[in-house]
Formats: structure tokens, C-alpha cells, sequence
């Protein structure tokens, strides 16, 4: 194993140790299979909140789908520089991966009857499958928390032959266009790990993904 990966084994601190533990006992039997485990106890270690439970939803394999394509070497890329400062340490010390912000690509102003996150997928996607087939990878990971017109964006491009993410995290925030932007990736068939309802945010699609590139450095 490169020096640069961890090993969760030693390098865990006691009190995350300690919280883990205490979060399965009060979690129970959740019926999920060890790694949407993995990435349950995450979440709920992030929001403090066991309700999560409830609301966590996997298509059949996106867990493995996941590993896989991060250790292949693709580009993790995030809807908010906070996701994406969340998520970098973590790839820096397991696989390496590259972490890049949408709002790279974002327009100064939010164009009229759009957003400025909306604007800057519609610029990012291609020229990030572009990147990935030039590099020899697959296509990127996509973790949205706060912007559900960035995933509608995404998946409007998806409807008219573009290529799919190797994965959705799917977890926007919030009360305009959140739970129906889940509900139409829902009907999707994308590798997705997704938040029923209203809840997400940047720390916990960081987490769900910090989960997958743990277990994959291990």
C-alpha cells in the first residue's frame, strides 16, 4: 500500500472509534449490507442524527460501483467549495484522487431563470468526460449536497445522450426543487447513494463519499 494511503486501522482516533461503536449499538440491526453500513455510520457520525436511517437510499451496487471507479482514478467533483474542502484531505491520504469544485466553471451572475450552479454544470460535464477518457478513467463521482438545479442540470444533459457520472451521491438541501430533483434520480438508473425528503448538505455527501475512499484504501 502507497505510503500516502491510511490505514483506518491505526490511525482512527479513540473518540471517533468510540463514536462509531456507539452509533451501531444505537443504530440496531439496519439490514444494509457492510459497506452502505460503512457509509451509513458516516453520515450519522456527521449529522448526529439517527434518523438518517430512514431516508438512506443505494441502488443495487453503487457502494462497489463507487470503489471501484475511485480507485480507478476518478475525479471526484462537488457542487460547493465546502464539499470539496471536506472531501480532499481524505482523497490526499487514500487514493489520491482529484477533487474539483463546480463553481469553477460557474458564470459570475446566475443567468436569467437559472443558477449560477445550474450554468456551471452545463459547462463542467463535458469537458470533465473529456478529461476522464483522454486520462484513461472513469467518468467522475458526483456529489451534489446544495444545489439541486446542478443535478437537474446533469441529468437533462444525461436525457440527451450524454455520458453518466460513475456515481451520484445525491443529497441536496433544502425546500425549492430538492425533493423533486431526488425523485426524478430516483427514476433514474445511475449508480446513486441518495437522501429521501429534504435533508443533505456538504458534510454528509462528503461523508458518504470519505466512507467509500476509506474503505477502498484499506
Amino acid at each position: 500500500m502507497p505510503e500516502s494511503r491510511l490505514d483506518p486501522l491505526n490511525t482512527d482516533h479513540p473518540i471517533f472509534s468510540e463514536s462509531i461503536r456507539r452509533i451501531r449499538a444505537l443504530l440496531g440491526d439496519t439490514h444494509l449490507d457492510p459497506l452502505q453500513q460503512q457509509v451509513l455510520e458516516r453520515l450519522v457520525h456527521s449529522s448526529g442524527d439517527l434518523s438518517l436511517t430512514s431516508l438512506l437510499r443505494f441502488s443495487p451496487g453503487a457502494c462497489e460501483a463507487g470503489i471501484q471507479s475511485l480507485s480507478e482514478g476518478a475525479v471526484i467533483l462537488t457542487d460547493t467549495a465546502m464539499a470539496a474542502a471536506a472531501v480532499r484531505p481524505m482523497a490526499m491520504r487514500t487514493l489520491d484522487n482529484e477533487v474539483r469544485c463546480l463553481l469553477d466553471w460557474a458564470p459570475g451572475q446566475s443567468p436569467q431563470g437559472s443558477t449560477r450552479s445550474a450554468a456551471a454544470m452545463a459547462r463542467a460535464w463535458s469537458d470533465l468526460v473529456k478529461a476522464s477518457e483522454a486520462g484513461g478513467k472513469p467518468c467522475p463521482v458526483v456529489l451534489i449536497g446544495s444545489a439541486p438545479t446542478a443535478l437537474e442540470q446533469l441529468l437533462d444533459q444525461l436525457d440527451t445522450g450524454a455520458k453518466s457520472p460513475s456515481l451520484v451521491i445525491g443529497m441536496p438541501v433544502g425546500f425549492v426543487g430538492v425533493p423533486e430533483s431526488k425523485r426524478r434520480l430516483a427514476a433514474t438508473s445511475l449508480d446513486q447513494i441518495r437522501l429521501e425528503g429534504t435533508r443533505g448538505g456538504a458534510g454528509l455527501v462528503a461523508a458518504a463519499v470519505n466512507a467509500l475512499l476509506r474503505h477502498a484504501a484499506s
